[in-house]
This record gives C-alpha cells, structure tokens and sequence, in this order.
C-alpha cells in the first residue's frame, strides 16, 4: 500500500517550479511523473509546443473528475511555509487546490470510486488548455473544479471579455501638435466615455464591472503619438454580445475594438450540506462543458490570489481534501439518483451524505 500524501509537502513541492503561464512544461512533467509512480495511467492533451494538460485515471471509466490549473499569474514567488500558513505563487491559485485534489482522488480510487483528474494549462490567459481539453474524449459526468472560494461551493461565477482597444493617429513635433493627431488623446477620450456606460447587473451574480489592466502608446514625449492601445477586462453577469455592441457604438470612428478573449457567466449546482458564494471572476468551468455537471469549490481565498501576499492556511489545506472526497461521492450520489449507471461505485460510496 503506498503512503498517503502530505498535501502540504505535495503543495510546496508545485509551488518551487515556476509554472507561469507559457512556461507550464516542468510542473506538468512533476505532476505526471508523480502520478505514475503512484499507479496512475497519465495521458497529455496537447495545447501548443512545450504544453500540454494532464488527464489521469485509475478506472477506464472515471464519472467524476476533479480539475483545476498548474499555470499561474507573475511573477513566480517561490514558496514560505511560516507556521500554519503557506505563502507564494500558486499557494491557493492554484497549486494548493491541485495537491488537495490528487491527495482526496487517491482516497476515493481506494473507495473503488470511478474519479478522474485532469490539469489544465493556460487558465490565467486565454483558457487555450480548457479549449484543448473540452475537444478531448472523457466518461466524466460531473466536474468539480478548483477554484479559491474559501472552501465554499459557488453557485455562479462572472463571465469574463477581454478587448483590445487601438487607437491610430498622426506623428508630429509636440511643440506643433496641429500637424498631427494624438492616438493617446483619442484612447483617453473612448476609455472615459466605456467607463461611463451603463452595464447590466444581475440579481444573483451582480454588477458587470470593467478594469482597465494595460495602457501603451507613443515613442516619446516631444512626439504626437501614432499609436496607441489598452488591454480591457470586463466581468460579465449577461450576455457577452450585448456588452460588447454598447462599447463598439461607443468607440466607432475614434478606436477599434477587438475581441480577444470572452467567458459566459455561469450557474454551478450546488450540493445540501455545503455553505454557497458567487464568485466574480471567470473560470475553465464554461469551457468545460463535455466534462459533465460543473461544481466550482476550493481553499483560499481570491483576495489574496495575484498578490504578493498570496497565501493559504495547512488547516483549509487538509480539510479541503476531504471536502473533495464528499464532493465527488455527493455528485455521485446524485448521478445515481438522476439515472445515470453507477455501476462501478461501490454501495458505501453511493450512500455516502455529504
């Protein structure tokens, strides 16, 4: 019988690999050489050169799979563990997440219950890696994916569009700006104007709210700017097109406005037993869609995750692994309920109450 793992020492073990996104080759590798050398049959799903997601199984046929992301935002701050607590990138976005999720699937594989897990790259950029995996064949029926929601089960989560705007003008002396045209000016002008817009809000989810993350433009400052552009978040609680037809009426002739990026906003099922949240960022979980019945749950905190001060306390750490357990045999429970074949879970898993 092998050894239990510390979710702890398994935690610290992916946060000292640097995994921002992009550069997501070296935890991928640790996780799958770990995995098979526990008895788990690893398989890749190729995203682009150099990167690929991880899906594991023992059972052929796994119905439940729990999921969350190896890559993480920068910069990479290697991991200090003070104490109770755990600080670094990826403490609870979401490498803690990962560690609790792979210690609660080997508890359920030793249950006889038909778990999965599957690890996705690109999560914190264009979700390329959940792309990749929604085309991939699976059994699963219910996913439970990792998210930091302080231990709570999150009835729906903000959809998320990401825009690029671009301004173009006219170069010039800045001490002659009348032979030119500023690109910044303009980009000024059509961001202010975005921010006044009235977004839709929803009873459950909330307000649509927009961030402004990135501004470039121009070569110097005794030079009228040719260019100019933003990179614009805005967390949707409706539907994408609406939002993104109300900025292009409010940026036509004086920017363009590309789409990089969008996220639906989604309802998550919930299980009795567990306290509830919304939660206003985007996720895989819409992407995910052949992967069966989404559940969002995790350990931390989203306030402190992109942060340098990200963190995550051993307590939630271990009890998240068993939250895990209870979840999958919870959303098992609730296939056999609904008529799906549960065949192969064994009769004290599928009488298990969360």
């Amino acid at each position: 019988m092998l050894t239990p793992i510390d979710p702890v020492d398994l935690t610290l073990a992916l946060m000292r690999i640097d995994s921002t996104s992009g550069r997501e080759g070296e935890v991928v590798q640790f996780a799958q050489t770990m995995l098979e050398s526990r008895g788990w049959r690893v398989r890749r799903i190729p995203v682009t050169q150099g990167r690929d997601n991880l899906v594991a199984s023992v059972n052929e046929a796994p119905l439940v799979t729990l999921s969350t992301h190896l890559d993480t935002v920068p910069p990479f701050l290697p991991p200090r563990p003070q104490g109770e607590r755990i600080w670094g990138r990826g403490a609870c976005d979401a490498k803690g997440i990962a560690a609790a999720m792979i210690c609660a699937a080997e508890r359920l594989v030793a249950r006889e219950v038909p778990v999965g897990l599957l690890f996705v790259v690109g999560e914190e950029t264009t979700h390329d890696g959940a792309h990749a995996a929604n085309a991939w064949p699976t059994t699963s029926r219910a996913l439970i994916n990792g998210e930091p929601t302080e231990s709570t089960l999150a009835v729906g989560t903000k959809g998320a569009l990401r825009l690029l705007v671009r301004a173009e003008g006219i170069a010039a002396h800045s001490a002659y700006p009348h032979l030119g045209r500023s690109a910044i000016d303009a980009l000024l002008d059509v961001l202010h104007d975005v921010r006044a817009l009235e977004f839709p809000t929803d009873p459950v989810l909330g307000e649509t709210t927009l961030n402004i993350g990135v501004m470039a433009g121009g070569v110097a400052d005794n030079v009228v700017a040719a260019e100019a552009h933003a990179r614009v978040m805005i967390r949707l609680v409706s539907n994408a097109d609406e939002v993104l037809a109300r900025v292009r009426e409010t940026a036509r002739g004086r920017a363009e406005i590309r789409e990089v990026v969008r996220v639906p906003p989604m309802r998550l099922a919930t299980i009795e037993g567990f306290p509830t949240s919304v939660v206003a960022y985007a996720t895989d979980v819409p992407v995910l869609s052949a992967w069966g019945t989404p559940y969002l749950f995790g350990p931390g905190s989203i306030n402190v995750a992109h942060r340098d001060d990200e963190h995550i306390e051993t307590a939630e750490l271990h009890a998240a692994v068993d939250a895990y357990e209870r979840l999958a045999l919870a959303a098992l429970e609730r296939m056999a309920a609904d008529g799906t074949p549960v065949a192969r879970v064994p009769s004290h898993a599928r009488h298990h109450r969360a």
